[in-house]
């Protein structure tokens, strides 16, 4: 989590809502990115969705079966679809969102009977680094 948590950091100093995320295979760091929405002008560009369109790439597949992803906020509905579409092993993520995850929160897609894939999920990882990097930023945004 800690290397999600420098992802989010950078993702800040670019202008960027700080969440990042790392996808690990194996033991191995495959994939590493925070939120790129504003920099790539892509509503989609969310740090979970950069690392599973990159480790996709490495490992030659749209299934990462034996991967762990850690993001440090509650993946949106978005990001939990495209993490139940690539299989994802287990999901490690820090700071719950009330708003717009969907995991413990809202539409909780996982809980879904039209889910096909459920990773393991762990939350708290984290929690209150990832939670106050998000605070910080807002509030100077403010």
């Amino acid at each position: 989590m800690d290397l999600a948590l420098d992802e989010a950091r950078k993702a800040a100093a670019r202008g960027e809502v700080p969440i990042g995320a790392v996808l690990v295979c194996k033991g191995e760091v495959i994939a590493a990115d925070g939120n790129r929405t504003l920099e790539l002008d892509d509503p989609t560009a969310h740090a979970e969705i950069q690392v599973i369109r990159a480790a996709g790439k490495r490992l030659s597949s749209q299934r990462l079966v034996d991967c762990d992803l850690y993001v440090t906020l509650e993946p949106c509905p978005m990001c939990a679809a495209a993490i139940s579409f690539a299989r994802i092993r287990r999901l490690y993520f820090g700071a719950a969102d009330e708003k717009g995850g969907a995991v413990e929160h809202g539409v909780r897609f996982y809980a879904s009977p039209t889910c096909h894939h459920a990773p393991d999920v762990y939350s708290g990882i984290g929690e209150k680094d990832a939670a106050e990097l998000l605070k910080t930023f807002f509030k100077e945004r403010r």
